[in-house]
């Protein structure tokens, strides 16, 4: 898990951002040090929680595991997933993350609804790699 970038379970289920408090930008990952708005002398960060829902605004899927820090386990074969890029409905910024399994791209549509919510990147005996998934409104988790 990324400390500091979701919080919450179930319904509460979160992504966390930050909003410069001069300039209203929001940013994800989250930013502690300074706005990134190039025109913004801003410094106040504020921790935001950000859309639950938003809509696709493109997608493709994966042939071949990602290099490190991800984290596979290298004794089963690689398993493709879908790789979305959501636009979040109130800050309008696009986030990626992998869909829900099950959804393939064939599932995936530009404009399509999507809703955050928690996912295992991986987990071994000692530790499970939370992360956060996409999945299509009225889809169940």
């Amino acid at each position: 898990m990324v400390a500091g970038w979701f919080a919450g379970d179930g319904d509460g289920f979160h992504l966390v951002g930050t909003r410069c408090a001069a300039c209203g930008s929001v940013f994800f990952p989250r930013e502690d040090v300074l706005c990134r708005n190039p025109h913004c002398e801003g410094g106040d960060l504020i921790e935001a929680s950000l859309s639950k829902v938003g809509r696709i605004w493109s997608f493709t899927d994966t042939h071949y595991p990602p290099p490190s820090p991800y984290v596979t386990n290298g004794e089963l074969p690689w398993q493709p997933y879908a790789l979305v890029a959501v636009e979040l409905e109130a800050e309008r910024i696009v986030v990626l993350g992998q869909a829900v399994p099950g959804v393939t791209v064939a599932d995936l549509a530009v404009g399509m609804e999507m809703r955050v919510v928690p996912g295992v990147l991986y987990e071994d005996a000692e530790t499970t790699w939370a992360t956060w998934h996409w999945r299509p409104t009225g889809v169940a988790v």
